[in-house]
């Protein structure tokens, strides 16, 4: 279980551009629930995820996995227990490294490496076999540079690396935003594939409202830091693109754009 209890954020503090994110905000998410996070720019969405990670500190509040306090949890230890994807797709490969090197990294994570090789060749055809139902062609490709991949074919190698060594939770910050339609198909069908196999706790931020609709079992709109729209279960399978458009609609209006 992850929980949010009471959270204080305000950003540049003393200054004329003093903003309070968030004010007393809580948040628990159950273990194995995949949920859905959508909100206009602003809204407090990606800001959450960095609060979770460790990316950026909390004023005020605590952040507890599974009853324990990680709030002042340094963030290199956080991802000991967490995955994340990037909405860039070079944020999560290392572009002058080969694929394969870019895996064995992935498949040490939180491990030592002492003498051995950076990249362990026994498991060159587990690689190939996790590769391969893909069809982008990786399998036949572990001794390219990563950088001299399309930015689809960066992102999907980016999901795997991200769960491949045991993880409890997943953070998806629009992993899909920067691709082209047919690949993002690809990369949310890879997800939702990942998320069930090794049920992963999964919190994954859109704009794209079909996917946050059809992904997941729970449904978050954030608005100025605070959760307007909540929904599991059958209402969450209930809910439309058209419902979400609505609410976005009267939240626009009431702002006075």
């Amino acid at each position: 279980m992850l929980e949010l209890r009471h959270i204080q954020k305000t950003y540049n503090p003393g200054t004329i551009h003093e903003t309070c994110l968030f004010s007393d905000f809580s948040l628990t998410i159950e273990s194995g629930s995949f949920v859905s996070v959508v909100g206009s720019n602003g809204s407090g969405k990606t800001s959450m995820l960095n609060l979770l990670c460790g990316s950026i500190p909390v004023d005020a509040g605590h952040i507890l996995i599974d009853s324990q306090d990680i709030t002042r949890m340094k963030d290199f230890r956080r991802y000991r227990r967490i995955g994340r994807v990037y909405q860039n797709p070079a944020m999560g490969t290392c572009p002058t490294m080969t694929i394969l090197e870019n895996l064995s990294l992935a498949d040490h994570k939180g491990r030592f490496y002492g003498l051995t090789p950076g990249a362990n060749r026994k498991r060159v055809g587990a690689y190939r076999d996790m590769l391969a139902p893909l069809g982008l062609g990786l399998e036949d490709k572990l001794g390219v540079p990563v950088g001299n991949l399309s930015g689809g074919q960066r992102q999907t190698l980016a999901l795997l690396m991200a769960t491949l060594t045991p993880i409890d939770f997943l953070i998806l910050d629009e992993h899909t935003a920067a691709l082209d339609p047919k690949t993002a198909e690809i990369v949310m069908q890879l997800t939702d594939r990942i998320v069930r196999e090794k049920h992963l706790t999964t919190l994954m931020v859109t704009h794209n409202l079909r996917h946050a609709v059809e992904y997941g079992d729970r449904l978050l709109m954030m608005h100025q830091g605070h959760a307007v729209l909540d929904k599991s279960g059958e209402e969450k399978k209930a809910t439309r693109v058209d419902d979400l458009l609505d609410i976005f609609n009267a939240i626009s209006i009431e702002c006075g754009n």
